[in-house]
């Protein structure tokens, strides 16, 4: 399957890296989508380096077959770009696969793309995605149709097991 992940700054460096080398081992396809293509990100903990390989204004939903949503500061920094938001929002309606760990699901509450699933995210934003009607409950993982989210670094472990588990279920785009 092509994946793509989308980042910006201040991501945390082991919820993108840990489940992107996971998904390229399993034979996955991974393209970092960002707000610039070629610009250098680095992690919070400035441990990992990313490069974005193609830029929201480039990338096309229909080229690919699921999205990765690491947290961070990093969901918090690109939802405040339409582009971004429009291209999590592509991902959601055709009913793609969407993994998003930590603060990935504030990607989804600025999209409007939460009130019919049940999900879990990093403390602080599971209380923003209950005020705004969201159904939230305080799991590792939750996997609710095409949509698998986490809370916290240590769930990393059951995150990309149910993602990868999810995205054999799917057929892959031709």
């Amino acid at each position: 399957m092509r994946i793509a992940c989308v980042l910006g700054p201040k991501f945390e460096d082991s919820e993108f890296k840990q489940p992107y080398d996971s998904f390229k081992q399993a034979g996955h396809e991974i393209m970092v989508v960002g707000l610039e293509a070629g610009a250098q990100l680095e992690g919070d903990k400035g441990a990992v380096k990313a490069t974005v390989e193609q830029s929201f204004k480039d990338a096309r939903p229909e080229d690919f077959d699921a999205l990765f949503i690491p947290g961070g500061g990093s969901p918090d920094k690109l939802r405040a770009h339409e582009e971004a938001v429009k291209f999590v929002k592509a991902f959601m309606t055709a009913g793609k696969p969407v993994l998003a760990i930590c603060h990935g699901p504030q990607l989804l509450l600025t999209a409007d793309e939460f009130k019919s699933h049940k999900m879990t995210a990093w403390k602080t934003i599971q209380g923003d995605l209950k005020k705004a009607g969201a159904n939230v409950v305080d799991q590792e993982v939750v996997v609710d149709r095409n949509l698998v989210t986490s809370r916290q670094p240590s769930d990393i472990a059951a995150f990309i097991k149910e993602s990868l588990k999810l995205l054999e279920q799917v057929p892959a785009r031709r």
